[in-house]
Order: structure tokens, then sequence, then C-alpha cells
């Protein structure tokens, strides 16, 4: 009996997830319009607030200190929600998740290749923010303990906005994922508690923004960042959004 070297056969499952995740970055990379909205906006939002002074209203406090956790956040927002939303509406539109859901990676570990990609640009993000961030001032506090507590939002963030990313995505053709995936997003920014802290706000909007994903987020981050402890509010409405988004895409999702 002859002897193949390799043996044919599927690769193990965590090798197809990581090189699945691996190939998912390098496609968001190259893709001009994605990168703007994963590096550049943000970017120019953490600068752009900053030298804009009193024209953006962001309360008592060092304004670079309040600015970067909303800052983090829209990076989350960006990747896990807009960017996710588009590219997998248009993989669907194409045939790209028909094809991938018949090969021996099987769709759950392609949803984790998916997930695995944009923690990857979610760490470039945060990387790349929090150094230009430092370096125009940031002095974040409470320690470890705030990494700790931010990390878990921003994980949390993720499974949130992914989700909701994922069910919208299945759902509707790419064209209209486009618009809604941007408006969303536009829409979050100006209005979501994203980059203004929630006390900036009218005191009748502020439980509304409260149980948004953006402004959990955000007023999580904000307050873990600034020493003030882990928000166990925007842990639960994070934790339900990740549920219920979850749920959703589960029932709704159509690969083609």
């Amino acid at each position: 009996m002859s002897t193949y070297a390799p043996a044919p056969g599927a690769a193990p499952l965590p090798r197809m997830i990581r090189a699945q995740a691996l190939m998912e970055t390098r496609l968001l990379l190259r893709n001009g319009e994605q990168l703007l909205i994963a590096l550049v906006i943000p970017l120019l939002v953490l600068v752009g607030g900053l030298e804009s002074g009193e024209l953006v209203d962001l309360g008592a406090g060092r304004q670079v200190d309040l600015l970067t956790p909303g800052v983090l956040a829209l990076a989350v927002l960006s990747s896990a929600f807009t960017s996710l939303a588009i590219a997998t509406g248009f993989e669907r539109r194409y045939g790209v998740l028909k094809r991938l859901g018949v090969s021996p990676l099987p769709r759950a570990g392609l949803l984790a290749g998916k997930t695995g990609a944009v923690l990857l640009v979610e760490a470039l993000q945060i990387g790349l923010l929090s150094v230009t961030a430092a370096a125009l001032g940031w002095q974040p506090s409470g320690g470890a303990m705030a990494v700790v507590a931010a990390t878990l939002l921003i994980l949390l963030g993720t499974a949130a906005f992914g989700s909701l990313a994922l069910a919208m995505a299945g759902t509707l053709r790419a064209e209209a994922t486009l618009a809604a995936a941007n408006l969303v997003y536009l829409l979050l920014l100006a209005a979501g508690g994203v980059i203004v802290p929630l006390d900036r706000y009218p005191d009748a909007l502020q439980p509304v923004i409260e149980l948004l994903p953006s402004g959990a987020l955000a007023e999580g981050l904000r307050e873990a960042l600034t020493g003030e402890g882990l928000s166990w509010l925007a842990v639960l409405v994070l934790t339900c959004w990740a549920a219920a988004g979850a749920a959703l895409t589960s029932r709704t999702f159509r690969w083609e």
C-alpha cells in the first residue's frame, strides 16, 4: 500500500479557521472603502475632535481622556458592524458564502473565521488609536483592572455589533445592506453616544442612548478608562444585544 504525504483530507478545524481569519483580514485591509471606515475615520475623529476645541462639548475634564474611549468604541462599530455587514452582504450576493458553505470548512467555522478577522482588525485599530492618543496626551486611569474591563466591553461590543451585522447581511440585498450599514454608522456616530458623553445629551434622551449598543459600549469604556470601574449596566446591555442578534441571525440568515 502506497503512502501519501501529506495525507489527503481536510485540515484540522482550528487550522482551517485560522487560515480563513487571515484571509478575511487580508481582504479587508486591501479594500480601500472598508479601510477608510476602519482606520482613517476613527483617526480623523480623534485628531479633529481635539483640534476642534469648543466646537464639540465633551464636558469637564481633559478632552483627550473623554474623547479617546469614544473613538475606541467607534473603531469597534466600524469593524464589527459596518465593514462586516458590507463584506458579508456582497459575499452572499456573489455566491461566495454558498461555495464556502459546501467546502470542508463548516459554516460555524466560517463564522468563527470572520469573527477572528474582526478581532485582528480591531487589535490593529486599538493599537494604532491608543498610540496616537498617547502621543496627544491621553492618560488612562485604573491600571490593570481598567484594561481588563475595557477588553471585556470590547469583546461584548464586538459580539453585539457582529451579530447584528450578520443578521442584516443575511436578510437584505447587498445594495440595501451597504446603504443601511452606512446609515446606521452615521446615525450612531452623530447621536448614539459614541463621541459625546452621555451626560451632554438632554435628560429625556439619556435612558434611550444608554440602552443602545453604541451608547453602552462608549460609556462603559469612558468609565473604565477614567478609573470609575466596570459598568455592569453596559455589560448587561451589550450581552442582551449580542444574544438578541445571535438569535435573530440563526433564524433569518440566508447563505444565498
